[in-house]
């Protein structure tokens, strides 16, 4: 396959409840998902486990979330736990239509009441002649943390991957400031999916809150392919499933 073709999605999701934890919509989230139909989607805020809502909540997964949402459509999952507690637990997760292999989940916590990770795994995509690295982050609320933990994750990747190999880092950054194109994308040669696409790479998409975004929190970083089409997904009915907005991506990987 000559350049292959990829869709990605990302969307932190509430822990599959509605904005203020109104209603449980892990089953909208999924239907959501499949319509969107891409081949990888990085998660955040994924319930691995809650003993409480499986006892209090009619219809709540039998699974982890990921694996319910990944279920028949996503051959491959990966899940990092970064807070846990003693009725469960929830982190980040990746899901993929590929093999996934190497998973690691890194503790970038800064402050003790904030606990953060890093989800890195390696994607064995049709037609890429390198493994696709992928990492799915949920940074901090403050600048500082969120600084330190986008220089963790440079030096990750600058350690574990070569310069020339494809890599997309999507999430929820937290970074209202756009600091990350300057602290992670110049360093590692990414572009800001829908900045590159309907404006500057240092103009990413509003994402927050959902219903009427006015926060630029959501990411889609690649490196390695070029943006076909990128859409922010708020309003109705992704404002009614979380408190932010889904982005996707269309990637056609570069000639190499």
């Amino acid at each position: 396959m000559k350049n292959p073709r990829l869709q990605v999605v990302t969307y932190n999701i509430h822990k599959g409840f509605s904005q203020f934890n109104q209603h449980m919509m892990v089953h909208e989230l999924r239907e959501q998902l499949r319509l969107l139909g891409p081949d990888i989607v990085f998660l955040q805020e994924v319930q691995g486990m809650n003993s409480r809502h499986a006892e209090n909540i009619d219809n709540w997964p039998d699974e982890a979330q990921y694996d319910f949402l990944a279920e028949d459509v996503w051959q491959s999952t990966a899940y990092g736990s970064n807070v846990i507690y003693d009725h469960g637990h929830h982190g980040n997760a990746i899901l993929a239509r590929f093999p996934i292999a190497n998973i690691h989940n890194q503790d970038v916590t800064h402050l003790r009441f904030e606990r953060r990770g890093l989800l890195h795994c390696a994607i064995s995509v049709p037609g890429l002649a390198k493994a696709l690295h992928c990492v799915c982050v949920h940074l901090s609320l403050f600048a500082r943390s969120r600084r330190r933990q986008m220089d963790a994750l440079s030096r990750y990747l600058e350690d574990i991957a070569e310069p020339d190999s494809p890599l997309i880092i999507a999430g929820d950054f937290n970074d209202w400031r756009n600091e990350a194109d300057a602290l992670l994308a110049q360093r590692l040669g990414l572009i800001e999916a829908l900045g590159g696409v309907y404006g500057s790479p240092a103009s990413p998409g509003r994402s927050y809150p959902a219903k009427r975004p006015v926060l630029r929190l959501d990411r889609i970083y690649v490196r390695g392919f070029t943006i076909l089409h990128a859409e922010m997904h708020s309003g109705a009915p992704w404002s009614k499933i979380s408190d932010h907005a889904a982005l996707s991506a269309h990637l056609r990987r570069n000639t190499v």
